[in-house]
């Protein structure tokens, strides 16, 4: 494995958020990728798919402390969610502890709650800890949406050279090929046309 670039930008190409977890690395070789390199970062990314907003809990400081062991938790987590979407596309088994402890540990879960200024009930999420497993929870949450309630015969990896990334197709004809037509579309189109002129 290549080394880690710092400061890598997290790839929302895959049109599923599960998905874009699953890609905050990738690449082969030299040209691996890591996204989550901090604690920090994998808040960062929450935040950049808006799971996570620390002023809309009412906190002030943006910068919020990571919880213990985000890092590490949400490591695991992708490395268990992309052997649970291979063995899902070969049409194996595999085993979701990680994805399962997530779920068991940081589901804030639904209850039924009067609301005195509506004269009426509503349903609201618990109150939460603010631990690892509760800020990663709603990935792992997508990722069980993904693999019980989607067609995973649109679930593709980008036929792009040394390109990991894994993408939902939702064109209508179904045959997307890259993860972006700006990067690993563009550049196989440019390769095979000097291919072309070459051989010609």
């Amino acid at each position: 494995m290549g080394q880690d670039v710092p400061g890598e930008p997290a790839l929302l190409v895959g049109d599923h958020l599960a998905l874009d977890f699953i890609n905050t690395e990738y690449g082969e070789a030299d040209l691996h990728r890591e996204v989550l390199q901090s604690d920090q970062a994998v808040l960062d990314w929450l935040r950049t798919v808006g799971l996570f907003d620390a002023d809309a809990d009412g906190d002030a400081d943006a910068d919020l402390a990571a919880p213990r062991g985000l890092l590490t938790l949400a490591r695991k987590l992708r490395t268990n969610a992309r052997a649970l979407v291979e063995a899902a596309r070969r049409g194996e088994e595999a085993d979701p502890a990680v994805v399962n402890q997530v779920l068991g540990q940081g589901s804030r879960g639904t209850e039924l709650r009067w609301n005195a200024e509506l004269g009426a009930f509503e349903a609201t999420r618990r109150a939460g800890r603010g631990d690892a497993a509760e800020l990663l929870a709603p990935i792992a949450e997508a990722l069980v949406e993904l693999l019980s309630a989607v067609d995973l015969g649109l679930v593709r990896q980008c036929e792009g050279e040394h390109c990991t990334l894994l993408f939902r197709d939702l064109t209508k004809s179904h045959r997307r090929r890259w993860c972006s037509m700006a990067s690993c579309g563009n550049r196989m189109k440019v390769a095979a046309f000097r291919a072309r002129r070459s051989g010609a």
